[in-house]
């Protein structure tokens, strides 16, 4: 499968791959990945790559932090070896690592996260030993503060280097400073010295230790520092004996865990490469194929991941299902290749753990092996031309498959005689349906495309090419073949015209006339899935066009039913008003005739009431209504829908139709001219002719008049009709109103007072002005 997967570019995938690992070890592991042959084997591998992308790009998990490669580290710590300060960093570094990981996956009750959560299990770190490297390390060497005795020693150090220093600083500013080279206190040999003139050595009393380039500078250390100079050697041997010691702990530390950090290391470079597929996966907008052991290789809007995604046309391919092997044909560079190269690095990616990039739904098998005879194999140092490196392939391939293969070949039988090419072509397809492969054949010959169509387990297939703008369109259609096209893509390329006439002629009657026969019945599918695609989107169209006027009319059946419930609550309501104003009525005449002595203002009062109750009894009758004109109706009149039992406004009339339009509420209906009735006048057009009257209106309706007149209603009455009056003038955003209550006895203005005093919705009210009808009017003005 070797030589397959470096025909199908599947070590480019992997190098791809290796670029989103973290570790260093990861980098080198991932290219060297062996595609694996059983499908519990590659499902499991899909497995942990479906869980790393969970916890990256949906739980927000983190990748594995980064540590250098560990070696033998550990094993030379295990024999007793003591570990440099890098080296103890380093082994922490790794301790960290599988700490931060198991937190992180142990940090996600996630059920889905399963695999990972194992392998985090078998993770090993040691927080104590962590923290000391850590703490106890700076930079390249130990901290002061490694060990109390560490830390003793260092400060005796740096106080006895002072006291040095401020010895000889003595030497550098006192009599001798004529002795001196220059005034610098140096080190040789780990002892602090001065520099001295040549000449004057003897004239320095102490120990010289060196001498320059030159010889004209000789380095003394005086006999004053001697001691203090061995104290200090003394005390850095006790500060190495210390870091020596600490760095032994440590090492043994590290030495204790070398089965345990080298089981980590491996845990963690393999989540890493887990995490760098699902990283790979994203980038490429890739998809966890399905997996099947039947061979069956159905791959739903494919791209080749080398190619770029944002202008790489989706192919979708199927084959061993009901059919083993494609024989895919069509115009050159019209992608017959490249979908080739797909199918099988699909097969590997998968294989290897690796998602594809294509859509949900694709399905792939895993091969025991997969084989290609792919491009120009001519190979000059083995002495083989084009076909014979094509033949040795062949012979390989055919020598090896079997069943549980798969087979790419690239135009069997080219590169010698035509006629010969085709036999070899179909007998090496023979061959290979009787081993019962699967595989993918891509072929110009019009005899390996008849041997499809009458051989069971064969099926064509064409890569489609757009004739008239005289281009691939890189789309793949299974069961017909398609046309080399050869002569338009020469003249695409920019062939002169009259050798391509001359080509067109040399072509045989039989070959022109197959090739305009495959290429109408290629242009005709083409133009008729073009047909049926637009038809199937005007079907669409219409379905969702259909679907909205079903939801309009349940939303106008709602609309009706709410509204004719509305109707007959506001109805049994106005029955009930009524009922109780007769009631009272009755209550005040039946007071009056009870007085002993009946006055005539007493006999006056209980005719009016009387009259009154005779006109609520008639208003509570039912109008007898006439039909509305509508040879005269027009925009803007008032009208009454019978099956609405509603008030309208007419917005138009198709009288060539038999119906118009009204605006009821909220509601725009068609109505019947049957079903229009004249609008009733209201009552204040009948007691006062035309004059305009403030219409309650619980629905919105569009007629409303800023002024309400109560002149001739009982208080109670006025009282009603101001707060139904001052309602609607509140659904119409009216901001200021006018009260017609007249002057009278003052008592129905008292009392519309009162109420507007009380009402919620009324900023203030004032009395009416010269000219606005002074105290016989209010103003108000709402919120």
């Amino acid at each position: 499968m070797n030589q397959a997967a470096s025909r199908l570019e599947l070590p480019k995938i992997l190098s791809q791959l290796a670029e989103h690992a973290v570790l260093e070890q990861t980098k080198k592991m991932l290219p060297l990945l062996e595609p694996v042959r059983e499908v519990e084997s590659a499902r499991l591998l899909l497995s942990y790559t479906q869980e790393t992308s969970l916890m990256l790009f949906e739980l927000g998990g983190g990748k594995i932090e980064y540590f250098s490669p560990l070696g033998n580290k550990a094993e030379r710590a295990q024999k007793g070896a003591v570990l440099s300060c890098a080296e103890l960093v380093e082994a922490a570094g790794l301790l960290r690592s599988a700490r931060i990981c198991y937190d992180g996956i142990k940090s996600f009750a996630d059920e889905r996260v399963v695999l990972l959560r194992e392998d985090a299990q078998g993770l090993y770190f040691n927080e104590r030993l962590e923290r000391d490297i850590f703490n106890k390390i700076e930079g390249d060497g130990l901290a002061d503060n490694a060990s109390e005795r560490l830390f003793a020693v260092r400060r005796e150090i740096v106080l006895m280097q002072e006291r040095i220093r401020a010895r000889l600083q003595e030497y550098l500013t006192g009599g001798e400073r004529k002795y001196l080279q220059d005034g610098l206190v140096t080190v040789r040999g780990d002892r602090f010295v001065i520099p001295v003139k040549a000449e004057y050595k003897r004239s320095v009393k102490g120990f010289v230790h060196d001498r320059s380039q030159s010889g004209a500078t000789v380095f003394i250390e005086p006999e004053e520092v001697l001691g203090m100079n061995n104290e200090l050697i003394t005390l850095r041997i006790d500060e190495k004996e210390e870091e020596e010691r600490i760095l032994a702990e440590l090492s043994r530390g590290v030495g204790q865990l070398c089965a345990q950090l080298t089981a980590d290391e491996e845990i963690l470079i393999r989540i890493d490469g887990f995490y760098a597929r699902a990283e790979y996966a994203y980038r490429q907008k890739a998809v966890k194929p399905l997996l099947n052991r039947k061979g069956v290789v159905e791959i739903v809007k494919g791209r080749h991941p080398l190619l770029d995604g944002k202008t790489a046309v989706p192919v979708s391919v199927s084959v061993g299902g009901s059919y083993d092997f494609l024989v895919v044909s069509g115009a050159n560079a019209g992608g017959k290749t490249v979908t080739l190269k797909m199918c099988g690095l699909f097969c590997l990616m998968a294989a290897c753990g690796l998602f594809v990039p294509a859509a949900e739904g694709t399905n792939l098998a895993v091969f025991g092996d997969i084989f290609c005879d792919l491009g120009d194999s001519q190979s000059i140092e083995e002495n083989l031309s084009t076909f014979s490196s094509h033949i040795v392939h062949l012979k390989y391939i055919l020598e090896h498959a079997n069943a549980n293969s798969f087979v790419l070949v690239d135009e069997p039988g080219g590169g010698t005689d035509p006629e010969e090419g085709q036999a070899l072509a179909r007998a090496v397809l023979e061959t290979l349906l009787g081993k019962g492969c699967r595989g993918i054949v891509t072929t110009h010959y019009y005899t390996l495309k008849e041997f499809a169509y009458e051989r069971d387990r064969v099926e064509n297939a064409c890569m489609e090419f757009d004739s008239e703008g005289q281009r691939p369109l890189y789309r793949l259609k299974l069961g017909a073949p398609g046309s080399s096209n050869a002569l338009l893509v020469c003249e695409k390329l920019g062939l002169d015209a009259q050798t391509l006439e001359r080509a067109r002629g040399n072509l045989s009657e039989g070959a022109r006339t197959i090739e305009r026969t495959v290429r109408a019945a290629e242009e005709g599918r083409i133009r008729a899935e073009r047909e049926i695609a637009s038809l199937a989107a005007l079907k669409k169209q219409w379905e969702e066009r259909m679907a909205q006027l079903e939801k309009e009319e349940e939303k106008f059946r709602r609309e009706r039913e709410k509204f004719l419930l509305a109707s007959k609550a506001e109805a049994r309501r106005i029955v009930t008003e009524r009922t109780a104003r007769a009631e009272e009525l009755l209550e005040e005449i039946e007071s009056i005739f009870k007085r002993d002595t009946l006055s005539e203002s007493d006999l006056i009062r209980a005719r009016t009431l009387k009259n009154a109750m005779g006109r609520e009894e008639s208003e509570e009758k039912t109008v007898r209504r006439e039909k509305a004109d509508f040879a005269v109706l027009k925009e803007g009149d008032a009208v009454y829908v019978g099956s609405l039992e509603r008030e309208g406004k007419v917005l138009s009339v198709k009288r060539d139709k038999g119906f118009a339009e009204v605006l009821a509420g909220t509601m725009r209906v068609r109505v019947p001219r049957d079903d229009l009735y004249r609008a009733a006048p209201s009552k204040r057009e009948k007691e006062n002719g035309a004059r305009v009257q403030v219409v309650r209106n619980l629905n919105g309706d569009a007629l409303f008049s800023s002024e309400c007149n109560l002149i001739g209603m009982t208080a109670l009455e006025a009282e009603q009709e101001a707060e139904r009056f001052l309602d609607a003038a509140v659904l119409h955003n009216a901001e200021e109103v006018r009260i017609v209550h007249g002057m009278g006895t003052g008592k129905l203005r008292a009392c519309i007072h009162a109420m507007l005093k009380k009402h919620p919705r009324v900023e203030s009210y004032r009395l009416g002005n010269y000219g606005e009808g002074q105290t016989g009017v209010t103003i108000v003005k709402l919120k």
